[in-house]
């Protein structure tokens, strides 16, 4: 502009309506992204398989409770949610049925990656450039969870020590739960643990960690709610604080002596809270009996690492608290 001068802005009614129009197609990029089909698709996959799961789980109860109810009926042959009725095979033969149902599947599959790979694009990029980083620069849609956990954690926590809990976690659940039920069919009833800790650690942490990596992080990992237009000029001017600053503690000692005292009252308020939870309803009080005392100490640190996460995600988001526990070594 002439003399330095810039434009007015116009908020008139059509230039709101632009605006909106604009914020939806930038969620239609990101959604129509190659790489963010995938998760696009699990909004919708893990929702419908999680209930077609749960949906099976609690027929399987009400036969359970009808053959609990009645011995003579548990007895009989009735023990599926559809029972055999008269002109049914009773053995079902692996030829033609489930080969045929199996073949169905791959044609089917193979049909959808055809269509897949001609509609979109691969999602190749020029070579990689040090003079020009991309921004966001996001890692692949698997590793989403972890990148959005270096927000709250130290990178050495975030990327080390984190995902190597997650995996010993999943290789000690056999040995935790030592449920004998629940063995080759779906139950809720008999695996309330087992199914309410997936719930929440899966869907409600790692699906939702890559959904805020991919639809809500944008330019700088900005906070941009969906709709909202990505600006790479954006500037925010939000402070994030240790606790211990907010104490007024500055001396290094202090700080890590303050940060484990703190970290000390949450895992021992937090194990209580649990403990008070499990022995909560009947079933769980079972669980509990079945467990010796080191299966119950490794299943309470595993639930309460789990806890961490949201915690943290709380003290950041909504608090501007960066780290709780400061040491030379890692920070929390």
């Amino acid at each position: 502009m002439e003399g330095g001068l810039k434009p007015a802005r116009d908020f008139s009614p059509a230039s709101s309506r632009i605006g909106v129009h604009m914020d939806f197609h930038q969620l239609w990029t990101i959604f129509s992204t190659p790489d963010n089909v995938p998760i696009v698709l699990l909004l919708f996959v893990v929702p419908f398989y999680t209930w077609y799961g749960m949906r099976q789980a609690f027929a399987n109860d009400r036969l359970i409770g009808q053959l609990e109810a009645d011995p003579a009926l548990a007895k009989t042959s009735h023990r599926k949610t559809q029972p055999w009725r008269p002109g049914w095979a009773r053995d079902v033969h692996v030829w033609p049925y489930l080969l045929r149902i199996e073949f169905l599947a791959a044609i089917i599959v193979t049909i959808i990656l055809m269509v897949w790979s001609i509609t979109l694009n691969a999602p190749l990029e020029e070579p990689a450039n040090p003079t020009l980083t991309m921004n966001p620069a996001k890692a692949p849609w698997y590793f989403l969870g972890l990148q959005e956990m270096l927000v709250y954690f130290d990178p050495w926590m975030a990327g080390v020590v984190f995902p190597s809990l997650i995996i010993i976690g999943l290789m000690v659940i056999p040995y935790i739960d030592a449920n004998p039920l629940g063995n080759g069919y779906y139950t809720y009833k008999q695996r309330k643990f087992s199914i309410l800790t997936f719930l929440f650690g899966f869907i409600a942490l790692w699906v939702s960690m890559i959904v805020i990596g991919t639809i809500i992080r944008g330019p700088g990992w900005m906070w941009f709610w969906p709709g909202v237009t990505w600006d790479h000029n954006r500037l925010i001017f939000e402070v994030n604080r240790d606790l211990p600053d907010i104490f007024s503690i500055t001396g290094r000692t202090a700080k890590l002596i303050f940060g484990a005292i703190v970290m000390g009252i949450y895992f021992v308020g937090a194990w209580i809270g649990m403990h008070k939870l499990i022995t909560l309803t009947a079933f769980a009080k079972k669980i509990y009996a079945r467990m010796s005392l080191l299966q119950y100490s490794v299943m309470q640190v595993f639930l309460i690492l789990m806890l961490l996460l949201p915690v943290k995600m709380l003290l950041r988001l909504v608090f501007r608290i960066k780290y709780v526990w400061i040491t030379p070594w890692f920070n929390i």
